[in-house]
């Protein structure tokens, strides 16, 4: 198959993708559209939950094997649309509709590079595709619940749009609940613990804070307090119980509990972690796959957000067709061209390699 048949595969692929609604945890219609592409291709799938896979014709439980993914769940239709979000229109090279950016368009390119390689002999590595749900919740039946199905991955490819650059590194995002606690008081007798007081104390230092480790690709560890409350309702109770929810974004130079050890000694709350599973992740400079886009012109950066990427416990870079800043914009659209462009640098990438 040559370029430009894959390309128009992909782009009426995606035109299906983009008119059928598959919201997180809504997915199971495009991951059935998924497989029937596929199977018109005599490529046999596995699916486990609205998670889809597939392996090379020549798959070698002896090689090691590099993974192919993005996601094909969206986010909701934002009330600025103008145009319908689930009807694939084309104007001025533009392909508009949900998900058609984020991250459809990766998506589609990913599985005409699989189909371009899926038959050829004596290749270095397996290669598995893998279409992924819930990412846009960083849900626990994603790429989370798929990796243990899946044979063996050294590295992969995860498919995001990132102006075909490369982003080698990437945030962590942890979510922390802090509660203080007082004693109960009347306001007018200078009685009591103030709760309230000990939490202010609490985000004043959280604001101030500078983690020592800066990260040339992500910068400084950042903490955000991003919401505060106490169960007090009444004007003249010192009130004993306050909350607040902290959100920090990690460099790949700290591990969550260094993190969470620092902020353990410098404040009074109790801290909770709601949510430690998005690592901060990272992929060498020197790797194989770095290195050959570096051959081929690309630029490589820090990603300030998270994706599937941070649920991967092997090298992955970042990288595809389409722009982060139209994600969940209204009127999402991707340039036709760009898909044209992702999928001849997805295939001169991992030429290099295979």
């Amino acid at each position: 198959m040559n370029n430009d048949t894959l390309y128009t595969a992909a782009v009426a692929f995606l035109k299906q993708l983009i008119a059928i609604p598959s919201f997180s945890k809504e997915e199971d219609k495009t991951a059935s559209v998924i497989e029937q592409f596929f199977q018109s291709h005599g490529i046999p799938t596995q699916r486990f939950l609205n998670n889809v896979w597939a392996v090379n014709k020549y798959y070698d439980a002896s090689k090691p094997g590099i993974l192919l993914n993005s996601h094909h769940d969206t986010v909701k239709p934002n009330k600025g649309y103008t145009v319908d979000p689930f009807d694939p229109a084309e104007q001025d090279g533009k392909l508009f509709g949900l998900g058609s950016n984020d991250a459809g368009g990766c998506l589609v390119s990913l599985a005409a590079v699989f189909l371009h390689f899926y038959a050829q002999e004596n290749l270095a590595y397996n290669i598995v595709f893998a279409a992924s749900a819930e990412e846009e919740i960083s849900g626990t039946n994603g790429i989370e619940a798929l990796l243990p199905q899946l044979p063996p991955l050294e590295f992969g490819i995860v498919g995001e749009p990132t102006l075909l650059n490369m982003a080698v590194a990437e945030r962590g995002l942890m979510v922390l609940d802090a509660e203080t606690f007082g004693v109960a008081g009347h306001a007018a007798r200078n009685e009591g613990e103030n709760a309230l007081y000990k939490a202010v104390k609490d985000i004043e230092w959280i604001q101030n804070h500078r983690f020592e480790k800066v990260s040339d690709l992500l910068g400084e560890v950042k903490m955000t307090v991003t919401s505060f409350q106490t169960d007090n309702k009444q004007h003249n109770v010192i009130p004993v119980h306050a909350r607040y929810l902290i959100d920090v974004r990690v460099n790949e130079l700290y591990s969550f509990d260094e993190v969470l050890d620092v902020l353990k000694q410098h404040v009074s709350a109790t801290i909770t972690p709601r949510s430690t599973r998005l690592r901060s992740t990272s992929i060498a400079l020197d790797h194989p796959l770095i290195q050959a886009g570096i051959k081929l012109g690309r630029s490589y950066y820090g990603s300030p957000t998270t994706s599937d990427k941070a649920l991967m416990h092997f090298p992955t870079l970042k990288m595809g067709p389409g722009d982060s800043a139209r994600s969940h914009t209204a009127n999402e659209f991707i340039y036709l061209d760009e898909i044209r462009q992702g999928i001849d640098m997805y295939i001169q990438l991992l030429k290099q390699v295979l």
